[in-house]
């Protein structure tokens, strides 16, 4: 099977004083889900910005498939102005929007709405859904529960769990049980 994600030898740093990474590798394939845990400034988000190819590494190589994003403030992950469907069909096919909306439990109504008319638990799932129609080889997630409350963050999970047949998923965390209750793999940087 062919890696959604391979990281080889990645060193990375803003300065040469300041180096986040140094000769990181990894690897993903559909139908895993790894994850990243660390302090806040560890450099877990600077590794999903060289991942998406917004950073260049000093060295090594980052090779990525397709990928998807889901952050952590799903309010900032939605322009204020327009609907959340016309948002959702900018980027993706709506072909599946139907099964994918029962998955993430959320009315189609909601989704004629704008973004600040909804929770911050409904916002979070539509931001799933997004990421979800775009069919991603790779999905990142960075914090994407940490918003939302207990209950809903281990619906949220199980739900994006549902779904690793069909990805890869990175996930960026601070909480250790989240990450080894669901996690192939739990890399500390």
């Amino acid at each position: 099977m062919i890696n959604a994600l391979e990281i080889k030898n990645l060193t990375f740093g803003y300065s040469k004083e300041k180096i986040l990474f140094k000769d990181l590798s990894l690897s993903l394939k559909k139908g895993e889900l790894k994850a990243i845990v660390g302090e806040s400034g560890a450099g877990k988000s600077t590794l999903f910005e060289l991942i998406l190819g917004n950073l260049k590494p000093m060295s090594g190589s980052v090779k990525s498939a397709g990928c998807s994003q889901i952050f952590q403030d799903p309010y900032s992950s939605f322009h204020p102005s327009y609907t959340l469907l016309n948002q959702i069909s900018d980027v993706a096919k709506l072909d599946e929007l139907n099964h994918l909306l029962q998955d993430v439990n959320l009315e189609y109504e909601l989704l004629l709405k704008l973004p600040h008319e909804l929770s911050g638990g409904q916002l979070q799932r539509a931001s799933i859904l997004r990421a979800m129609l775009m069919k991603p080889d790779l999905l990142l997630l960075d914090e994407p529960t940490s918003a939302l409350d207990n209950v809903i963050q281990l619906d949220v999970m199980k739900m994006l769990m549902k779904h690793l047949g069909e990805t890869a998923m990175l996930l960026i965390t601070h909480d250790m049980d989240l990450a080894a209750w669901c996690a192939d793999e739990v890399i500390r940087i």
